[in-house]
């Protein structure tokens, strides 16, 4: 039974049913410990290639001798800075603000949610229905449940939507020293808010931190399941955003500019 609960969580992984790089993390954590072996720390990582959090987290546990007073450690500082990152995102949020986000962040909901519900403020977030997954909608739906008003566009209404907002917070799949990699569309959309002077901020956790960076590319026929020879179907699931579109990261060590959040991690990501 525990095989078989294990296969399901390993395909949960693949299949983007396990939403957001802090969930993927901990959930990859939690599979390894049943069985701690280089060989399946690979199988694990090979199931979502741009997601540093998940493979820095199993690189750790893959060198330690101490491997489930490890994991918890790791699993208890990705909680801490959820916390964290909710406590210093949410200072950026004023009183009748209108908040742009794009996709599904754990780090974006918990600041919106600790800003909302703890501190008490209004705000209307506007996203999109991001294609083909749909995690915009989830977004939406979460966002919901906690009493926040959310305003959902398609993807292509995305300009319509950013001219309404003051700030933008998206998430971020990987840091380099160069950018951050997110859901597609963060690029264009960075581009965008920046020429309407609205500030981006990246939330994080520091451990997200990589050096190699490869973007994943998913099946088409999450897309169109088109079966014609002559169509040919291209789904990358992610983008890079040069850091110089970043207003800033908000991450464990608080709101930070990009080159100085980059140092910090690096010591993280290193000295763990």
């Amino acid at each position: 039974m525990e095989e078989i609960r294990g296969e399901q969580v390993l395909e949960k992984i693949r299949n983007v049913k396990i939403q957001g790089a802090n969930e993927i993390a901990k959930a990859g954590i939690n599979l390894f410990t049943k069985n701690p072996t280089k060989d399946f720390a690979k199988k694990i990582i090979s199931l979502r290639p741009t997601e540093p959090l998940l493979q820095n987290s199993l690189d750790i546990l893959v060198k330690t001798s101490k491997k489930n007073k490890t994991a918890k450690d790791l699993l208890d500082y990705i909680e801490k800075s959820k916390l964290a990152i909710a406590k210093a995102g949410s200072q950026l949020i004023k009183q009748d603000m209108n908040i742009f986000s794009h996709c599904h962040s754990t780090s974006v909901i918990e600041i919106l949610k600790y800003a909302k519900l703890k501190q008490k403020k209004n705000f209307v977030v506007y996203t999109l229905e991001v294609e083909p997954l749909l995690q915009g909608r989830q977004t939406a739906e979460e966002l919901a449940k906690a009493g926040i008003k959310v305003i959902v566009f398609p993807d292509l209404a995305a300009e319509e939507a950013l001219r309404h907002c003051d700030v933008f917070f998206f998430g971020a799949d990987a840091f380099t020293k160069k950018g951050v990699a997110n859901k597609l569309g963060t690029e264009l959309l960075c581009r965008l808010a920046r020429e309407l002077n609205i500030p981006r901020y990246s939330c994080g956790v520091s451990l997200k931190y990589t050096k190699k960076l490869k973007i994943e590319y998913r099946s088409g026929k999450e897309v169109w399941d088109e079966r014609s020879k002559n169509i040919q179907v291209i789904n990358p699931a992610f983008d890079f955003t040069n850091k110089k579109y970043l207003s800033g990261v908000i991450s464990e060590f608080g709101i930070l500019k990009f080159d100085d959040f980059v140092k910090k991690a690096k010591k993280t990501v290193n000295n763990f």
